[in-house]
């Protein structure tokens, strides 16, 4: 039985890949964190309580200020798996994007990446075993018309995936991440309908994932065995 932190667990993809973790019965104790909404990150940790036999314990903070993760190590403890789910998104040109928008979208989206693993790795590493999964995106493979700052980030996070899995697998840690095309979100609600048709219209799988089939597929990434390595798994529809 493990310990798990998911980062970005209020809604959307954490909160089902919490539950799918929770229904798999392969952890005692859950450490799920949310950004500022604390009612959405209240009703996650009752879905995932009730969901299975485990220890559910939640915390509202900014993963991508270091002093705020250390605490969630003093408190909670050491994990055995981290999955790196916090991100923002920002659409325009970059141009009208302001170096404050800039800063905080590359401190959630990847800053949060070096201040988890930093923190927590070093448990990783004394115990000789542990994984960690990044969620990313397509568009940190492909990139993004109006989203450069989040296809910046993203295609940083594959990049500190690879590397991160070379450093530590001799330490038998695994680091994997999970590139979801558009996903049926929070995140993507401000499209419109006929946005969100044409998009639909350039899957060739016909439709736009849920957040319970992403879930799906990271669970069965976080259950793969040690010499998976140090990929980057689009997940996609053969979108991109």
């Amino acid at each position: 039985m493990h310990t798990l932190l998911i980062t970005g667990a209020s809604r959307g993809v954490g909160r089902a890949l919490a539950l799918a973790c929770a229904a798999s019965g392969n952890y005692s104790k859950i450490i799920l964190n949310g950004g500022s909404d604390a009612a959405a990150l209240e009703e996650t940790s009752r879905l995932v309580a009730k969901a299975g036999d485990l220890l559910c314990v939640s915390s509202l903070g900014d993963v991508g200020n270091l002093e705020y993760v250390e605490s969630l190590r003093r408190n909670f403890g050491p994990v055995d798996v981290l999955v790196n789910n916090a991100a923002v998104s920002w659409t325009g040109l970059l141009t009208e994007m302001s170096p404050r928008e800039w800063d905080a979208l590359i401190r959630t989206n990847l800053t949060s990446l070096y201040n988890t693993c930093h923190t927590f790795v070093p448990d990783m590493v004394s115990a000789q075993s542990g994984k960690i999964l990044n969620i990313s995106s397509v568009w940190g493979i492909a990139g993004a018309s109006c989203e450069v700052a989040y296809s910046a980030s993203k295609g940083a996070v594959n990049a500190f995936t690879r590397a991160l899995a070379r450093e530590l697998a001799p330490s038998h840690i695994q680091v994997n991440a999970l590139a979801p095309g558009i996903v049926d979100t929070r995140m993507n609600a401000h499209l419109s309908e006929n946005e969100t048709a044409e998009i639909r219209s350039q899957i060739p799988a016909g439709y736009i994932v849920s957040p319970e089939e992403v879930a799906e597929a990271a669970l069965r990434l976080l259950e793969m065995p040690e010499y998976f390595n140090g990929e980057v798994v689009r997940l996609d529809g053969v979108w991109t």
